[in-house]
């Protein structure tokens, strides 16, 4: 009798274990199967002023319900006060290993000595992501993204999960490598592509391997098509038109249009209409509601991780 009753429990932890893999992360989450969850994520928050003022606004009067910062540029500390402040917003790592502007540089938050190989002979970062693969070392790669979440840590931030600054961490195979890794250490939710993005750049596998990790993240990424980006509203109002059930996230560099930021870069303009754009725009509020598109940050998703990782013991 014990024995069949201990037979008949394993049974049932079994069907749950099955039933609950067997759920979409839409449910997981606690939504419809069918429901269309979004994340509006802005990168480069932290790398100067106006990337600051749009995030906050973005945040404050739009629909901006995520944002990554970049902790090696000497304006974080603004925005770090700001997430620390407000901690139901959603604050992740923008993991940085390029220094690509002609007038604005920064370089490692890791002792030089750890991670030579990622700087130039002026002790900044390599200006292009092909630089970093040609001159730099994936392990000392995996110093310095630790650092620079360490370095988020320190000032209190519930960091919410981790991606990368022109997707250095996400294109070698050796660098995605140490992503996962930083994203295990830290038991963190990571950008992911699409599968259908993954297929194409030789890395078909990598979504199973994260999550036989324990690792969470969005069942769609808009990337491959921000070849075709234009006119910005337009653009994004087409996007949503698109967006499938599950979770998608969308990045920006929304930022405020100052004398400041068309000084750092030639996209001052087009990040300044992703601000409006994600601001004022009626046009696309209508869209995500007419689609009955749901805005959620990177929270959830972090909170289910270690849920997941906490219930199911997976180390």
């Amino acid at each position: 009798m014990v024995k069949k009753l201990f037979i008949a429990i394993l049974l049932c932890l079994s069907l749950g274990c099955v039933t609950a893999s067997a759920q979409t992360l839409v449910e997981q989450l606690g939504y419809p199967k069918d429901a269309i969850l979004l994340i509006i994520n802005n990168d480069d928050a932290g790398m100067c002023h106006a990337a600051n003022s749009g995030t906050i606004k973005g945040m404050q009067e739009g629909l901006i319900s995520s944002a990554t910062m970049m902790f090696n540029c000497p304006w974080v500390t603004e925005i770090a006060a700001f997430a620390k402040s407000n901690p139901d917003k959603g604050f992740g790592v923008h993991l940085t290993l390029t220094s690509e502007w002609k007038n604005y540089k920064w370089g490692p938050l890791a002792p030089i000595e750890k991670v030579r190989s990622l700087v130039d002979s002026n002790g900044y970062f390599w200006k292009g992501v092909e630089e970093v693969y040609q001159h730099g070392n994936a392990d000392e790669a995996y110093e310095e993204g630790k650092a620079q979440i360490e370095k988020a840590l320190s000032y209190g931030i519930p960091i919410t999960h981790i991606d990368s600054h022109m997707g250095t961490f996400q294109l070698d195979p050796a660098y995605v490598e140490q992503y996962v890794r930083l994203a295990k250490t830290f038991n963190l939710p990571l950008r992911m592509a699409s599968q259908s993005t993954l297929a194409k750049y030789g890395q078909p596998d990598l979504r199973e391997r994260c999550k036989q990790m324990g690792l969470v993240f969005t069942d769609y990424l808009i990337y491959e098509e921000l070849h075709d980006y234009h006119e910005v509203e337009e653009f994004w109002l087409n996007i949503i038109d698109k967006l499938k059930p599950g979770v998608t996230e969308l990045y920006l560099h929304a930022s405020e249009l100052t004398p400041e930021l068309e000084a750092i870069t030639g996209t001052a303009h087009t990040r300044a209409d992703e601000l409006k754009a994600f601001t004022k725009s009626s046009a696309i509020r209508e869209a995500l509601a007419g689609k009955n598109v749901h805005i959620i940050s990177y929270r959830p998703l972090m909170e289910l991780q270690r849920k997941d990782i906490t219930t199911t013991g997976i180390k």
